[in-house]
């Protein structure tokens, strides 16, 4: 089996060892529990023959392909230049995503999902989403789809204002089906200029995998609810999480992976009563300190989810 993408959740000072000792594409979070050693999500393939994408002799990417599509996962993409604005930063991260796509064959346009990594996230959050919108218009994809995404505020190793990741697809055949997913309970976060899909699936024959979006507690009109309320919002937030898998006929034992962030990680115990409410076994989940994309918002999740193709909705 082949690493293809992973995300560690630590401290900067965990990451120079861990990253030598782990040559793949890396998305390092700065976010690990308290007094807790590294957490890592491996992403891993079989059955492919890899590649690697290198960026300035360091390794963001891995390709590899199928029957039914080329793939590249992304990971650790920095700006070229950390001594820029962080706008002018942002850009540089999106132009070598772009760049590592071409050594794949590939360009924006195949991006299903996205992760973005930004520090000090509260201060420059709408300049970014301003960066993102012009980038994405300027490639075309509001034409075409948007991709699903994360964007969350943590600090990465290299001091930079941002670190990105991407999973982009290039179907071969008619059989890979590629589209984005509305979530039943929320509106398209286009609606509050945020550039990105509530979720997106993409299905080959025999297997339908769903990305769906970092996702908090906003309500239908795009605002913050429960405010100051991390067990409410918990709540929400997995409401709306869960009618995004029922609307493609998944549930919770469908989920293949998921990580959790919250604004404080004591609040990791409003999460535990939610699961114990639902009487849910073990998740696939890893749990991150980190700051969600506004100051009211206290907690929020990522999951990718995996079903056979047989269970059409």
């Amino acid at each position: 089996m082949s690493p293809v993408m992973q995300f560690v959740l630590g401290t900067v000072a965990d990451s120079s060892a861990w990253v030598q000792s782990h040559p793949w594409p890396t998305m390092w979070i700065n976010g690990a529990v308290p007094q807790c050693r590294p957490t890592a999500q491996a992403i891993v393939i079989s059955g492919a023959d890899v590649r690697d994408i290198a960026l300035d002799g360091r390794i963001v990417g891995r390709a590899y392909a199928d029957e039914h599509a080329d793939y590249c996962w992304l990971g650790g993409v920095l700006p070229e230049d950390a001594r820029q604005s962080r706008p002018q930063q942002a850009r540089s991260c999106f132009l070598r995503m772009e760049s590592a796509l071409r050594c794949a064959g590939m360009g924006f346009e195949h991006v299903v999902r996205t992760w973005l990594f930004l520090d000090r996230l509260l201060d420059w959050y709408a300049d970014f989403n301003a960066v993102r919108t012009a980038f994405f218009e300027q490639r075309g994809l509001f034409g075409r789809m948007l991709p699903a995404s994360t964007g969350i505020g943590a600090a990465n190793p290299a001091g930079a204002a941002l670190m990105a990741g991407a999973l982009a697809i290039r179907p071969r055949t008619a059989a890979m089906r590629i589209q984005a997913v509305p979530s039943p309970l929320q509106c398209p976060a286009t609606a509050y200029r945020s550039s990105f899909s509530r979720a997106v699936e993409v299905a080959c024959p025999g297997l339908r995998q769903l990305y769906i979006s970092g996702t908090a507690s906003i309500t239908p009109d795009g605002a913050t609810a429960h405010r100051g309320d991390a067990g409410r919002q918990v709540q929400l937030t997995m409401n709306v999480v869960h009618a995004i898998l029922r609307s493609r006929d998944m549930d919770w034992n469908h989920v293949t992976r998921m990580i959790a962030y919250f604004r404080d990680i004591a609040d990791l115990s409003h999460f535990n009563t939610w699961c114990r409410r639902q009487e849910l076994g073990p998740l696939p989940a890893a749990f991150a300190q980190a700051v969600v994309c506004r100051d009211d918002l206290l907690f929020e999740v990522e999951l990718d989810a995996a079903a056979s193709a047989e269970a059409e909705p």
